[in-house]
């Protein structure tokens, strides 16, 4: 069992931000999805991320949240912490999924900033303030103003760290010396992990804690491997290891959750269906993703298999629409 103490006992680390599979009627495939969780569990990871970016949480309905995060809730059966994707745009809307989140059993909430919207800073403070106060459970702040429209600042992460519920930052901004600014002007429990595998590394030679990370969906045994590397000391090995992720990892970041889940199906472990409006991998790009995961074959890192053909299929909550003939 992990402690259920500190967040910085297990937010740390390599941490995964899972995909949704789906079935080929278009239903969550939850069988392939506890496998995801257990393959985590079984490297090391100390927590996983369920119904987030890479889970296409946009197009769940509420029902396949809930199912979702119970499934991950009842396979982990505390060997790692569930961290549910809980943000919206919404306040009411957040609160809402935060609140389900605890039901579900869930150890973390992991809310963005609101996006769409473009509120002001103070807007944000009194967003995350009102989530946070629906819930007992422990918030985690995701920053990734490339899909907002904005930022969260590193003084409104401050104001808001003051509150011992607010244990950590997802930070998709992209700057690797965003850890040097912050750590001294946060508390020492705050984690900060950035969410970008390309700079992870970096981030973390920089004083953060981890990386929620689409790679390690990929490989995560490697994963694990740099942060032990990295927490000993031995940063010639971890930049060694990080190196041979690099080109896998470039390619997910262009092209996410689709490149994710055609390697994943590559490795026969989920179809590689997305939906709309997201569409699956283009037929230009397979080619530079078989030929990456290629190379991590040929170091016997990942065991490749033919992949199942993918089609996009619509969001279940729009699927049944007054007037539609289907």
């Amino acid at each position: 069992m992990i402690s259920q103490a500190n967040p910085a006992s297990w937010l740390t680390g390599y941490i995964a931000d899972l995909p949704t599979p789906f079935e080929k009627d278009a239903g969550l495939d939850l069988d392939a999805f506890a496998a995801l969780c257990e393959r985590q569990i079984n490297a090391g990871a100390s927590a996983i991320i369920v119904g987030e970016t890479a889970g296409e949480a946009p197009t769940l309905t509420t029902a396949e949240r809930l199912r979702l995060l119970r499934c991950a809730v009842d396979t982990a059966q505390g060997r790692a912490r569930i961290i549910a994707g809980a943000g919206s745009n919404s306040t009411d809307r957040a609160i809402e999924l935060t609140r389900q989140a605890e039901r579900a059993g869930t150890d973390a909430v992991l809310s963005v900033a609101p996006y769409y919207n473009k509120p002001i800073q103070e807007g944000m403070v009194a967003h995350f303030r009102a989530v946070a106060a629906s819930t007992t459970l422990p918030v985690i702040l995701h920053d990734i103003p490339a899909r907002t429209a904005r930022e969260l600042t590193d003084t409104t992460v401050e104001r808001l760290a003051e509150s011992a519920q607010f244990i950590g930052l997802r930070d998709g901004a992209g700057d690797v010396a965003r850890p040097v600014r912050l750590r001294p002007r946060l508390p020492p429990r705050f984690r900060l992990l950035t969410g970008d595998d390309a700079t992870a590394p970096a981030y973390m030679m920089a004083g953060g804690h981890g990386c929620m990370s689409a790679v390690a969906n990929v490989i995560p045994g490697v994963c694990q491997a740099i942060c032990v590397n990295l927490s000993e000391g031995r940063l010639q090995s971890a930049r060694l290891l990080s190196s041979r992720l690099s080109p896998i990892s470039e390619l997910l970041a262009a092209d996410h959750p689709a490149a994710l889940k055609y390697v994943l199906a590559l490795l026969g472990l989920i179809r590689p269906d997305t939906r709309l409006p997201l569409v699956p991998l283009g037929e230009a790009v397979k080619p530079l993703v078989e030929a990456a995961i290629a190379r991590l074959s040929e170091e016997d890192l990942v065991s490749p298999r033919r992949a199942l053909p993918a089609t996009p299929v619509r969001d279940r909550a729009c699927s049944a629409l007054p007037g539609d003939r289907s």
